[in-house]
């Protein structure tokens, strides 16, 4: 079933509020998040979504990630909900969702599934680690990213994922312990584990300091070279669209409410 292009709009209209509401509590506890993924792209190909984007895309140093699961909860509005593996107990996943409570949304790997947990639209949030810049740790962390995903939930980028939840929390452990901080130089920024759909490296200095960048006739945070971190993430020339068979979209259902 193809998703009316009026109720998509909508939709991202939804998303867009949450990221306000999202960015004003970041702003007042002084924690940092930058645009990722999908979201990055849509703001430096379109200043705005992808046209068929059904989603928001956010990354946190994990210091102010954990910060924000602590005041999450109760500083979000009435019309979000704070999803966490904790908040909602059926949720597979390990890292935090912001799911909107005036729309939902079925994606395909859910579909004729009764998944049991709040199925808003959403803002995907990620804590995001750093390494030495070392061929040593590269290997280490594609070789345990890997290992991550086939001991992660079924989602859109795991499909034959199969859930161990205790095995997959001793993996991401791991790469937490080589976190080194956001001082030293030479480092790379990293995705953390929890999220097992995307891995990637990227050069600390050219995310901080952190830039703004306009989506949506705003200004949210941003890499500071947004240009290098989506070289990173896409293998394709980002900066040209793809053919319309190629235009992905997460969802099978949208109802707004």
């Amino acid at each position: 079933m193809a998703i009316d292009p009026k109720e998509l709009r909508q939709a991202q209209l939804i998303m867009l509020e949450m990221l306000v509401e999202f960015d004003a509590i970041c702003q007042k506890h002084n924690l940092k998040y930058w645009l990722d993924s999908g979201t990055l792209l849509g703001a430096v190909r379109h200043k705005g979504f992808i046209p068929w984007d059904d989603d928001i895309d956010l990354s946190m140093p994990v210091e102010d990630y954990n910060k924000f699961i602590d005041i999450g909860a109760s500083e979000l509005s009435e019309n979000i909900f704070f999803q966490t593996k904790e908040t909602d107990p059926n949720f597979k996943f390990d890292y935090m969702k912001l799911r909107s409570n005036r729309a939902s949304i079925v994606e395909f790997h859910e579909e004729g599934r009764d998944v049991g947990y709040h199925q808003g639209v959403f803002i995907d949030i990620f804590p995001m680690l750093t390494l030495p810049n070392s061929s040593f740790h590269k290997k280490f962390y594609d070789g345990i990213f890997q290992f991550i995903r086939s001991v992660s939930a079924v989602s859109l980028h795991t499909p034959a994922g199969e859930d161990y939840p205790e095995i997959r929390e001793k993996l991401v452990k791991a790469l937490s312990l080589m976190h080194q901080g956001w001082d030293k130089k030479d480092l790379k920024v990293i995705y953390g584990g929890e999220m097992p759909d995307v891995s990637a490296w990227f050069d600390i200095d050219e995310i901080f300091p952190l830039s703004k960048i306009e989506f949506e006739g705003l200004a949210f945070y941003a890499p500071k070279n947004s240009q290098h971190y989506l070289s990173s993430i896409y293998s394709f020339n980002f900066m040209e669209l793809p053919p319309p068979e190629k235009r992905t979209i997460h969802a099978l259902e949208i109802v707004i409410k």
